[in-house]
């Protein structure tokens, strides 16, 4: 019998991929008894598989940032070019968050338990808030290393070396930015498109820093350490964007406008007002409570189905939701 029932929640798994997301049609195909329970299950596969491939696209462009780094870093040291090593740095900090994304990632997959019914999904947003942070630490540096290059001044020298160098870079930091920036849309992960706009910060950086060795070579070395200065106000202001997102999401603000989810709602037969409508969390992962009122002498059969109807509504209409808690009230007619 275990083997049989095994086999058998196989089949309902199998047949799950391949149907339609919609709450309502799967309502509609699977049997009460056994609905909540693989959708649950196959809802946590998805999860996780979401995490894997996240941690995979991580790994990649990890390995890709420290190379591009040490390029970098190498070059500047044999130059002596302020930007050229605050390029460097700045690409060393991409890698940097590639590991606190893989640690944030790492903890938001755990399973839900009962001291975190909700999971664990907001440590993805506090490794956003890490990149933040080690981009504010960059930009201090860089800033800092930029000032004392404009009272002591030094001679980079710049040769078509560093050109082809810069060059191979910025086109590794296209590369790497396009990919992390479509996964992340794909996979709705935040570290991601948040590392992505680390990285697209790198390649606005690395294509001044070529602008600036031309400016250089042609006879004006004040400019170098000037771009370097640009570039740690370029860090600091993609820093400053990405944890005002991670603080957001971490402080549940308003994750949807609700005067859409009430226009969603009102529309459905038997709702006659709603009110205390709340929204958090972030795209693919939001959360929202919300009180309607029906007639007072509705049954609680038909009630609940209405409930259940102005869920499956707004799941369909807006993009993201995961869940919806709807507290029914009795409407009182003036």
């Amino acid at each position: 019998m275990k083997r049989v029932k095994a086999h058998t929640d196989t089949v309902w798994a199998f047949f799950m991929e391949r149907l339609p997301a919609s709450p309502a049609v799967q309502k509609i195909i699977l049997p009460k008894n056994r609905s909540n329970a693989i959708i649950f299950k196959m809802e946590r596969i998805a999860e996780q598989d979401r995490f894997r491939q996240i941690s995979r696209v991580l790994w990649i462009v990890l390995i890709l940032n420290f190379g591009v780094a040490a390029a970098k870093l190498f070059c500047g040291w044999l130059t002596n070019s302020a930007s050229i090593m605050a390029d460097g740095y700045h690409s060393f900090s991409d890698g940097s968050s590639n590991v606190i994304g893989l640690i944030g990632i790492w903890m938001a997959s755990r399973p839900k338990d009962e001291r975190h019914p909700y999971g664990h999904a907001k440590y993805e947003s506090l490794a956003s808030a890490g990149i933040a942070l080690l981009l504010f630490l960059v930009c201090f540096n860089v800033l800092s290393d930029s000032i004392e290059r404009f009272s002591h001044p030094i001679q980079p020298k710049i040769d078509r070396v560093s050109f082809v160098v810069m060059g191979i870079t910025l086109l590794i930091n296209i590369v790497v930015m396009l990919y992390e920036r479509n996964k992340g849309r794909l996979l709705q992960s935040q570290i991601l498109i948040s590392d992505s706009v680390h990285t697209a910060a790198d390649i606005f950086t690395t294509s001044s820093v070529i602008l600036g060795l031309l400016v250089i070579r042609a006879g004006y070395p004040i400019v170098d350490p000037i771009i370097a200065f640009l570039i740690s106000i370029f860090i600091g202001y993609a820093g400053i964007k990405i944890f005002t997102t991670s603080f957001n999401i971490l402080v549940d603000s308003a994750a949807v406008d609700k005067e859409q989810i009430k226009a969603i709602a009102l529309a459905i037969n038997g709702i006659e007002n709603c009110h205390k409508i709340r929204s958090r969390g972030w795209e693919g992962n939001i959360h929202v409570d919300m009180h309607c009122q029906i007639k007072r002498h509705t049954s609680l059969e038909k009630a609940h189905n209405i409930a259940h109807l102005v869920e499956d509504k707004i799941k369909e209409n807006i993009h993201g939701i995961k869940d919806v808690t709807i507290h029914i009230e009795p409407y009182m007619d003036k």
